[in-house]
């Protein structure tokens, strides 16, 4: 299918001959691996008498070739895969079975993609980035400290290099572009954190999506209607990896602490009334920053109070 799929993505129309011809096979093959290509991977087709077929959307297939050139991989093994339940998963098998890190698992399309706090991740074929990043550490739990919100630093900074002028981060792990969200981050651990641990940094970017194409129980944007044109995501992967190896450099060598300021000048909802979700009651307050190890500040009754953890959420103070 993937052939197939290489000749389609201009996203103009082909004729069954002219496909079948192309790729050496008979027009009613042709037909049969688009029934595939819409039923096993939903990709949606459009087929016209006369002029042939073509993809709803053009876009742009992750290349293992194009990325291996890239001088941005710093070492990190890259494998591409059609379709996966979710990349952050399929890492940790990975680490189960025994390969080593660091390496990158990429997908073209996740079937059961996933965000903070047990939420799905809408993960069409062929649009968007999903992208999760194996790594170890060894014997100092606090590298583990605050590598999060380093992590979302370095993604808005690609996003940024990429364009994407107007985004910003939203505590603990989401990057927004005014109140809609572009882009987050799922960090997973196996193993013991005092010794030896894995680390999967999982990432999600709405690339190419869009508005009509998915059904988010959030406000959402993407690279594409950021920028109004269809975005190279092979060339943002590079930029990703650059900025991942620079950001992650630094927060090996000197901790969460350095990038502390950093991160703040970047942090939207700086100095805002916001409510943070703790799985009891709600707590209102102002937000004043983070901590040295990326836990939350806020002003909570006139008192400075820190928050961290994986399952809490954050806010607006006037949103409903």
């Amino acid at each position: 299918m993937l052939p197939l799929l290489r000749l389609l993505q201009d996203g103009r129309f082909h004729s069954g001959e002219a496909l079948g011809a192309l790729l050496g096979v008979s027009r009613s093959a042709i037909w049969k691996q688009l029934q595939v290509l819409e039923a096993e991977l939903a990709v949606p087709i459009h087929k016209v008498r006369g002029r042939g077929y073509r993809l709803e959307s053009p876009f742009q297939l992750l290349d293992e070739q194009v990325l291996a050139a890239s001088e941005s991989l710093h070492g990190w093994p890259v494998s591409i895969l059609h379709s996966v339940d979710s990349t952050n998963a399929e890492v940790l098998r990975r680490l189960a079975a025994g390969q080593i890190p660091p390496f990158i698992v990429l997908a073209e399309r996740q079937t059961s993609g996933r965000g903070r706090r047990g939420r799905s991740w809408v993960s069409p074929f062929g649009e968007n980035l999903y992208y999760s990043l194996a790594l170890q550490i060894s014997g100092d739990m606090r590298q583990l400290e605050g590598l999060s919100l380093t992590v979302g630093l370095a993604l808005l900074r690609a996003l940024q290099a990429s364009g994407v002028v107007r985004a910003g981060l939203k505590w603990p792990n989401d990057v927004l572009v005014g109140d809609s969200k572009i882009a987050g981050v799922l960090l997973e651990l196996t193993g013991d954190p005092a010794d030896v641990c894995h680390v999967v940094i999982g990432i999600g970017v709405n690339v190419n999506m869009l508005a009509d194409k998915a059904a988010i129980d959030q406000p959402w944007t993407s690279m594409r209607a950021e920028l109004g044109a269809l975005v190279d995501r092979n060339k943002f992967i590079s930029e990703l990896n650059l900025q991942l190896s620079m950001y992650l450099g630094v927060h090996r060598a000197h901790g969460f602490s350095v990038l502390r300021g950093e991160w703040q000048e970047c942090h939207l909802w700086q100095g805002q009334q916001v409510t943070l979700t703790t799985g009891a009651l709600p707590v209102k307050g102002v937000v004043l920053g983070v901590d040295r190890t990326g836990a939350i500040r806020m002003r909570v009754a006139g008192v400075e109070q820190s928050y961290s953890g994986g399952e809490l959420g954050l806010r607006l103070g006037n949103d409903s």
